[in-house]
């Protein structure tokens, strides 16, 4: 029997399998659909669909540098346990490696890396290792030159922080503790001017709202504001911090007095943004017992 691409299609939609291990098991079922399932059951290939409905929300963020280009990975599993396996950190890290040669995510998951895209090399680890996991999102930087750093490491270049900071200049020691600022502190953006509007314009209005409250004139009240406003564009833009290695300067004024200056960065966290939901123990109780 021929085997269609809409038989792979239709076979790897519905065990997560990859494109050649569908093709295979329809090839060596002579076509059926129902035994290429058990087929992939039995090598433990269709493990990965049943999976993928689970939050992966821990995991590993991976850096990696070459000159002036970095990127940022991050590939979640369910749980922190996994995130210290060898295996799966062998994976981050090709998978950093492969992210060095494209620009965004989507192209990420169909790099090559050793003869398979990489959605389909972390769909065989999801089979083997047996966690849910998902290539999250990546981050590209380029400049004069790019340090990178990584905080709470589990292995060379990755661990729960990653950042990027890519600078002009000399100094590498004096950029390396700009990212260890980075990773401790979470700056919104580089400067004033690289902030979201939407990002400020939400600040304003509940400082607004809060000086309302006071019963003051509004002119007393804008004028409270710009004083408010200004503390908080220091407070979340890198430039303006006050730098954790010498809090009686800001991290601008440490670059600069070091010959460097800062023109962007990477800061990427571990399961930032991601919402896990939570059962009571009395509900989990019942769903274990099929009520």
């Amino acid at each position: 029997m021929a085997i269609t691409a809409a038989d792979v299609k239709k076979l790897r939609e519905s065990t997560g399998a990859g494109m050649m291990d569908a093709k295979k098991a329809l090839t060596e079922t002579d076509g059926d659909m129902d035994a290429a399932v058990d087929w992939l059951r039995t090598k433990g290939l269709a493990k990965a669909a049943k999976k993928a409905d689970r939050t992966a929300a821990e995991g590993l963020v991976a850096v990696k540098v070459d000159g002036g280009t970095g990127v940022a990975v991050e590939i979640n599993s369910e749980t922190d346990f996994v995130a210290k396996n060898a295996e799966f950190q062998a994976l981050v890290g090709d998978v950093a490696e492969a992210a060095l040669a494209v620009d965004d995510v989507s192209a990420l998951a169909e790099a090559d890396m050793g003869g398979k895209p990489v959605k389909e090399r972390i769909t065989d680890a999801i089979a083997k290792i047996g966690e849910n996991m998902t290539l999250r999102r990546m981050e590209k930087l380029s400049g004069a030159t790019v340090a990178a750093y990584v905080h709470n490491a589990a292995a060379d270049g990755m661990g729960k922080i990653g950042v990027l900071v890519a600078y002009t200049g000399d100094d590498a020691a004096t950029a390396r503790q700009v990212a260890m600022h980075i990773a401790a502190v979470k700056p919104a953006a580089l400067n004033e001017q690289q902030l979201d509007p939407a990002f400020v314009e939400k600040e304003k209005q509940v400082q607004m709202d809060i000086a309302r409250e006071s019963g003051k004139p509004e002119q007393v009240i804008e004028k409270m504001i710009d004083g408010r406003m200004k503390k908080f564009l220091a407070e979340v833009t890198l430039v303006n911090q006050a730098f954790v290695v010498n809090p009686d300067l800001t991290v601008g004024a440490a670059a600069s007095a070091a010959g460097i200056e800062i023109t962007g960065f990477v800061r990427m966290e571990v399961g930032e943004g991601i919402t896990i939901e939570k059962e009571d123990f009395a509900a989990e109780v019942a769903k274990a017992a099929g009520r």
